[in-house]
């Protein structure tokens, strides 16, 4: 798999019927190594890097927007069950546009996210939301996780 900015993490991988697999820490099963899924991989273990719990974060779950079915990549929740941080990963191959963050904040209309953040592996674009503003300001990292 094509190296990726983040920093080098230690992964579970395996071949089977000629098929690539990583396992999914999280999801605690195999899955199938495709790009999309190694940014996601990569995204959760430096999620896990800066110290929030593995029992705080979700992968791929379904959620509805106006009768419409629709699935996250990644969402991080705080103690309370409120989602904290919603993650958008994209294959390394594909250049994040605006429609990508387009994408990202119609599903924040349900989610409520206070962090959103959108990669593809190779560029990241954090945002947090500004009570004062009410507007998404960028970051340049992911700051650590407290309690």
């Amino acid at each position: 798999m094509k190296k990726l900015n983040f920093p080098s993490f230690e992964f579970k991988i395996k071949k089977e019927n000629n098929n690539n697999l990583i396992f999914d820490e999280i999801r605690k099963k195999w899955l199938l190594l495709n790009p999309e899924e190694w940014v996601r991989q990569n995204f959760i273990h430096f999620i896990i890097s800066k110290n929030y719990p593995k029992s705080l974060i979700n992968c791929e779950k379904s959620f509805y927007i106006n009768n419409v079915l629709k699935r996250y990549d990644i969402v991080v929740y705080d103690n309370k069950g409120d989602v904290k941080i919603l993650v958008e990963c994209k294959s390394p191959n594909i250049k994040i546009k605006k429609e990508h963050f387009d994408q990202v904040m119609r599903y924040n209309t349900k989610l409520r996210s206070e962090i959103i953040i959108v990669t593809n592996g190779i560029t990241h674009f954090y945002f947090k939301f500004n009570n004062e503003t009410k507007e998404y300001q960028q970051e340049t990292d992911l700051t650590l996780y407290k309690r």
